[in-house]
């Protein structure tokens, strides 16, 4: 009888397949406050995206660029999705808006603009820009002030950041908590290693085992690839990743020995460590706080990771159930 743990090898060796696993909905914007108080506002994001948001035709998959004549076409709707999703507030009045130019950028386009805040009060940078649509984009926002500058992470639920105050530690470490959170979840990849690794798992030691060699590991490599001290090109990355989920599902037909694949856990994890970065390199991390967000983003990992290893024990025991059942 074929034990029900092969039921889940072949959603593994599925899960592996999708080469968009580490994608990521990013917009991209640098805000300078002067000490006049106009914010120049410079925005970016890729083609495919305004797409999605305007229903326009700018993006070419296949070359991989934007059409300048198409957002050309398109520039009164971008203009108009702009205007109502992003705004500068002060004293909790929006401030002016100047001159607009909508630039075509390689495989994205850019929104330049320029307010003019009056009043004495706290100013504030509000965008919904992509994460309005999407729960699962983030807006990195790099605000230059008085010649220093920080970094804020904004989502679905925190559209809004003050320029005139650095943003404060325990903001910082939440957004990035969750992103860490967010990202285990989404990384099939990470999730189909995991649960073909503990494929044969009967007992809790060897699971933990595996589990802290493969945290070990990819603490490691993300930690040194987030601060660019090794850097791994993707395309090498992602390949031995889809590779190491394969060589784990497939030595589950030839060894039930789980008891000794924490090694092979910790060699691959150095491998997902990079997978990690790559998505923490997108996002960035804050030049005032880089250690705390590391350390979050990191910490949000592991706890998803966590809360996958409890659920796939759990089911794991049912499906190792089934059988006894069924010749009752």
């Amino acid at each position: 009888m074929i034990r029900p743990q092969f039921l889940w090898l072949a959603a593994v060796l599925g899960l592996c397949l999708p080469a968009e696993a580490h994608q990521v909905n990013l917009v991209t914007a640098r805000v300078a406050l002067a000490g006049d108080r106009t914010v120049r506002v410079e925005l970016g994001l890729k083609g495919s995206d305004i797409d999605r948001l305007i229903g326009a035709k700018v993006y070419d998959a296949r070359q991989d660029t934007v059409d300048p004549a198409a957002i050309g076409a398109a520039k009164a709707a971008i203009l108009s999705y702009f205007e109502t999703h992003l705004a500068v507030i002060s004293d909790g009045t929006a401030c002016p808006r100047g001159d607009v130019a909508i630039l075509p950028d390689g495989d994205g386009v850019i929104y330049r603009t320029r307010f003019a805040c009056t009043g004495a009060g706290d100013i504030v940078y509000r965008s919904s820009v992509l994460t309005g649509r999407d729960t699962a984009a983030r807006h990195v926002v790099l605000i230059a002030r008085d010649k220093s500058e920080t970094q804020a992470l904004l989502d679905a639920g925190h559209t809004t950041v003050t320029l005139s105050a650095a943003p404060s530690s325990w903001s910082t470490v939440e957004r990035y908590l969750l992103t860490g959170i967010e990202h285990i979840f989404l990384g099939y990849d990470h999730i189909a290693f995991l649960i073909a690794a503990m494929l044969w798992a009967c007992r809790l030691i060897p699971v933990i085992k595996i589990v802290t060699a493969f945290t070990v590991a990819h603490s490691i490599t993300l930690s040194l690839a987030a601060l660019d001290l090794v850097v791994v090109t993707g395309r090498i990355v992602e390949p031995t990743i889809a590779a190491s989920v394969i060589v784990v599902a497939v030595e589950n037909f030839i060894s039930r020995d789980i008891d000794r694949r924490w090694r092979v856990a910790f060699l691959f994890g150095l491998i997902h460590g990079f997978g990690f970065a790559g998505v923490l390199r997108e996002v960035g991390l804050p030049p005032n706080a880089i250690v705390p967000a590391l350390g979050a983003f990191n910490i949000g990992v592991e706890i998803g990771q966590i809360a996958i290893v409890v659920i796939v024990l759990q089911v794991l025991g049912l499906l190792d159930r089934l059988p006894v059942a069924s010749n009752r």
